[in-house]
């Protein structure tokens, strides 16, 4: 039976006579191959269709090819839903979604971080370019597809293994916002922890002149100022000088966490020093070089960066791959992404120039976030389908609420003779089977996915 666009007057309509009714049928989905409803962490899904049946189904690079399909109201502009389907699709690495209202018809596929079109018809035309849709995202085809695809990767795969051992890529994040406030540092800190304790070897760089990553790993041993070891070997020597205070100099261990990270530690002089850094041709780029010569000493570098946008900014952003912008989701950190885009599409253009690729947001990332009940069963819900309709920009899967254990562990002290010190820990050494430990523990997986070290 031929499908009618006229027939459907709502969104439920949609779902009910185009996708269950006729397009699931003749793309050869069976009721035990599709799930209605479908939920992971902030995600809801309309649709998604396995081209084989999985239970419990799991989406990870190993699952089958599976797609998402979305249903809107015949009314709905499809391309205000664009950017929440490449969050899913990207997120949840699913490699097709059919986007829909009855009179238009959409497919999207997966490429590396971003959606691209791969098909379009109006509600009309459906059955006359079935086949199209079928070759694409029919169960048959994607079964297809997967054993090609299978079969590839494992003759990649030892083709590495009979050559060359895989080279290794060291991977630089920059965690920025230029709201203040927003839990930056506690998400540097315990996320560098969390990546270390994956067995990845992590360095973190404080580029804030407030130093507060330097305080939160345990630098800051002293509460005189004339004992201040930190001031004449910090992240401002690295910048200042070409030819000394290399990273493997300047680099401290810090017993924040177990196993050990390494931390470049930040000084407040670096406020009134900026000026002076401004005045180098190369200050721009000397965290990039110095940074090249430890490529095989580390696998994640995170840097904190200034809520600013002055020269620290710039230089981090210049540097990372990749960027992940935590935020605590209320209306004036919303607001300045509207700031952020801007400020990183300047940075891009620079870094077409020195012919380094774009930066990659990994997403934004809801940081001390409530933990009552009714505020995130429906405010924090909505706050995050706002930022993707609206500010164009993925949410990260993660979420880190504000919970007391994540003050503590930043609060610890250390009594040194009559000396109090503070002793900060990470809130996975702390208390590792707290739900804050977890959340972080689930950052991590979900950073290590995005850059490739999974």
């Amino acid at each position: 039976m031929p499908f009618n666009p006229e027939l459907c007057r709502n969104e439920s309509e949609v779902e009910s006579k185009l996708i269950v009714q006729y397009l699931l049928p003749e793309l050869g989905y069976t009721a035990d191959t599709w799930h209605q409803e479908v939920v992971f962490g902030s995600i809801r899904l309309d649709f998604l269709a396995f081209a084989a049946q999985v239970i419990p189904f799991v989406l990870d690079a190993n699952s089958p090819l599976s797609v998402v399909m979305e249903a809107k109201h015949p009314k709905q502009n499809l391309n205000n839903h664009v950017p929440r389907l490449r969050h899913y699709l990207t997120s949840l690495n699913v490699h097709y979604g059919l986007l829909t209202n009855g009179k238009e018809i959409r497919i999207y596929e997966k490429f590396q971080y971003d959606i691209r079109l791969v098909f379009c018809c109006s509600g009309r035309e459906v059955e006359t370019k079935l086949k199209e849709i079928h070759n694409l995202i029919g169960r048959n085809s994607l079964q297809a597809r997967h054993i090609i695809d299978n079969l590839q990767i494992q003759r990649i795969e030892n083709n590495l293994i009979n050559e060359n051992p895989k080279e290794h890529f060291m991977k630089i994040i920059a965690v920025y916002h230029n709201k203040g406030g927003v839990g930056k540092t506690t998400t540097v800190v315990n996320l560098a922890a969390a990546i270390r304790k994956k067995g990845k070897k992590v360095l973190v760089i404080d580029l804030d002149s407030q130093a507060n990553t330097t305080f939160a790993t345990g630098l800051v041993k002293f509460d005189d100022e004339e004992f201040d070891d930190i001031k004449d070997s910090n992240v401002f020597h690295v910048l200042q000088s070409e030819d000394f205070y290399s990273i493997s100099e300047v680099a401290r261990k810090s017993n924040f966490s177990n196993p050990e990270i390494y931390v470049i530690p930040a000084h407040i002089d670096l406020i009134r020093q900026e000026t002076e850094l401004n005045a180098l041709d190369y200050s721009r780029l000397i965290l990039l070089e110095k940074l090249e010569e430890v490529k095989d000493k580390y696998d994640v570098v995170l840097i904190d960066t200034p809520p600013s946008l002055n020269l620290y900014a710039k230089i981090a952003l210049i540097a990372a791959d990749y960027l992940i912008i935590p935020s605590d989701l209320k209306p004036f950190a919303n607001q300045g992404l509207i700031n952020v885009k801007e400020f990183i599409k300047s940075i891009n253009a620079y870094r077409k120039q020195i012919r380094k690729a774009q930066i990659e947001i990994i997403g934004v990332l809801p940081c001390k976030i409530s933990t009552n009940a009714r505020f995130v069963q429906s405010t924090l819900k909505n706050r995050i389908e706002k930022i993707s309709s609206r500010y164009g920009i993925n949410v990260m899967d993660a979420v880190i609420y504000e919970r007391e254990d994540l003050a503590k562990c930043a609060e610890r002290i250390q009594i040194v003779g009559e000396i109090e010190i503070a002793d900060p820990i990470s809130v996975l050494d702390f208390k590792p089977d707290s739900l804050s430990a977890h959340e972080f523990e689930l950052l991590a997986i979900e950073v290590l996915k995005k850059i490739g070290l999974d």
